[in-house]
């Protein structure tokens, strides 16, 4: 007996597509995942500091469960680490370290802005615009985590743009790293306002379509951040190398 195929309507097509979650609820364990990497991130902890769970637990009233999932998470993004006879700490940063960070940076950003600045269409340069623009007011407000958000924008979209997707995901892996040594450098004198000026440098370029000054303006913008980090992490009685 041959069945008659099920038709699906208009309606039903509808109501089916009424059952996609578009948004999905953010969970407890994401909430307290974003509040403590921030919290690292901004310098709230010290590095080296030890990550008491039950001391956490207070802090950001949720289970222990939950501080666990979130300490092994932070620790494969390089925030924290386990220390022997310690437990959970803030990672330590080291120059070491710091300048493998910006070395594979200038690697794939020039790379991006490059392709970017080739490839930007009008579209592309009207939304950086309005990031450098959101970029500006939040430096004059010296708010380093809204200042990290429109900078995240600004190279998303640079490196989207420019087709370097598997280059963007990498750059997300190493991003709770980056945005720390961010930080850092954004607490020294007038860097709030030198790094964005960097940046229209680069987008500057890219408005003009011109591949090889919006490289040059990138690797400018990170070499001079590496100097700072350097500045600041190579103690005094060491060589810089």
């Amino acid at each position: 007996m041959n069945e008659k195929p099920f038709a699906q309507t208009a309606e039903t097509a509808r109501n089916l597509e009424s059952l996609r979650i578009e948004t999905p609820p953010v969970t407890l364990r994401e909430m307290a995942l974003d509040r403590l990497r921030d919290a690292i991130i901004a310098g709230l902890f010290n590095p080296g500091q030890r990550l008491v769970e039950r001391t956490l637990c207070d802090q950001l009233g949720v289970s222990r469960s939950v501080i666990r999932e979130v300490l092994r998470h932070l620790e494969t993004e390089g925030l924290v680490e386990t220390a022997p006879k310690q437990g959970p700490i803030v990672a330590l940063i080291d120059w070491r370290q710091a300048r493998q960070i910006y070395d594979v940076r200038i690697a794939l950003e020039t790379t991006a802005v490059a392709d970017c600045a080739r490839n930007a269409d009008s579209r592309t340069k009207a939304k950086l615009k309005a990031i450098l623009q959101d970029l500006d007011r939040n430096s004059r407000k010296n708010d380093a985590l809204t200042i990290l958000a429109a900078t995240t924008d600004f190279y998303e979209t640079i490196f989207l743009s420019g087709g370097h997707e598997i280059a963007w995901d990498i750059v997300k892996r190493l991003n709770s790293r980056i945005s720390r040594l961010r930080v850092m450098t954004l607490s020294t004198t007038n860097r709030t306002v030198s790094g964005p000026a960097r940046m229209r440098e680069i987008f500057n370029a890219i408005e003009r379509n011109d591949p090889d000054a919006a490289a040059a303006a990138c690797r400018a913008h990170i070499e001079e951040a590496a100097r700072i980090a350097q500045s600041l992490l190579v103690p005094v009685d060491q060589p810089k190398l």
